[in-house]
This record gives structure tokens, sequence and C-alpha cells, in this order.
């Protein structure tokens, strides 16, 4: 697996070690990692609004005149799909990186186990990105990214899958559970959810990001909360 991985800390050392630890992380697993290094957050957004390639952001936090946190904001504006590390030497900005969705925070000096187990989880997450689920629409074959994939539910003999747009067709259900993957749980006969899109669930409900609320069958109440532990 290839991954971009983009470095923003205004401490030259810290920038050098993270590249070291980055090139024995890619060496131990197997992967590609290509790696471009900042100074600041004004160098990255220059580079950033060029070309908006990068699967891994490693921010530093505590910056010159723009920090870390002001950067990711402006960052997730344009993508929801890159992931965000920050690192920092305090633990003061953890409700700031649950605004920007940040895959992990990481203190400063940086570990190597540490880093290794992030970087683990961003490669897990960068491979369950990468999936699509084809379906065949009116004679031609639409690709859809299955993490924009909400869920899907089942009106007789035909199945909606809820993403950017909602695609009908006649198929089962259960057509769908092996080509979805670990993201995805089915709740009740009529309804397959994406984990990553439920935000909280009731007795009844089950509400989405988004503000969506749907209706929670009977007996699916534990099987749901235990599916959602189980993913972590």
């Amino acid at each position: 697996m290839t991954c971009q991985i983009a470095v923003c800390d205004d401490i030259g050392a810290d920038r050098q070690l993270l590249g070291r630890l980055l090139a024995e992380w890619a060496e131990a697993r197997g992967h590609t990692v290509r790696t471009e290094y900042f100074p600041s957050a004004e160098s990255f957004l220059f580079r950033w609004a060029e070309r908006q390639s990068f699967d891994l952001l490693l921010l530093d936090v505590e910056m010159g005149e723009m920090d870390g946190v002001e950067l990711a904001r402006r960052v997730r504006r344009d993508s929801e799909l890159v992931q965000i590390v920050f690192i920092t030497g305090y633990s003061d900005y953890i409700a700031e990186g649950y605004e920007v969705e940040a895959l992990h925070y990481l203190l400063k000096p940086v570990r190597r186990d540490k880093l290794f187990q992030v970087l683990d989880r961003a490669a897990d997450r960068l491979r369950r990105n990468s999936r699509c689920l084809n379906l065949s629409c009116s004679g031609e074959l639409v690709r859809i990214p299955c993490y924009r994939i909400r869920y899907l539910d089942v009106q007789r003999n035909y199945v909606t899958v809820h993403a950017d747009k909602d695609y009908t067709v006649k198929r089962s259900l259960s057509d769908f559970s092996d080509e979805l993957g670990e993201d995805f749980v089915r709740v009740g006969r009529g309804l397959i959810l994406n984990l990553s899109y439920v935000r909280r669930v009731t007795k009844t409900e089950v509400h989405l990001a988004g503000g969506e609320v749907l209706p929670l069958p009977r007996g699916a109440y534990e099987p749901l909360n235990r599916a959602i532990i189980d993913r972590g």
C-alpha cells in the first residue's frame, strides 16, 4: 500500500524524527510512504491549494502565526477523508480534535510504539475507505465509495443505498453484506448501517451524523451497541 503523508512542524529536529520513524514503519509493514515536510501551517496550505493528495497529516499543534488546530479546521472544510493526527507537548487540545475528527493525539517526544499504533490504524482506515460498491442503475455502472454510504434499507424487492444521493436497485439486502465490509452491520431484516455515521442509539431510534434519525427494529438495540463496542 502507498500512503501520502504530510508532516507539518516548525521544529526541524522533530520533523527529522518523524521522517525517520515513518520510514521505519513503512519498512516494517511493507508499505510505501511518500512524505512531504512543512515548517509552517502557511507553507502547507500553499501546497494544499495546489493539490489535495494527502492521506494522512501529522500536525504540530503549537506553531507560529497559525497553529495546527486552525490548519486542521481549514483542511477539514475541503476534505472529510484525509486523516489528521495532532502532535503536541500538551493535552489541552483534545476538544478541538473532536471538532475536526482527528484520528489521534501524540504527545511529544513521540514514541516509536505509539506512532506505529496510530499509523497502523490510519493504514487500516485507508484500506477501508478505498472500497467501492458497484451498482447497475438504469443501464450504467455506478461506483459508490463505501465510506460515503450512510445506510441501506429495503422496501419489498428493492434496496435503496443512501449516500451523497439515493440509489435504488432490485436486489436483496443480503447481497450487499459481503461487499460492504466491517464498518457495516445488519440491523433487523430491513436495514444495514454504516457504523461510522452512528452518533447515538436509543431503544427505538438510531441517530446518524447530519441529523438523520431512523427507527430501530425491535430487539436490535443490544446487537447494535455490541457491534459499536466491538468496532472500537
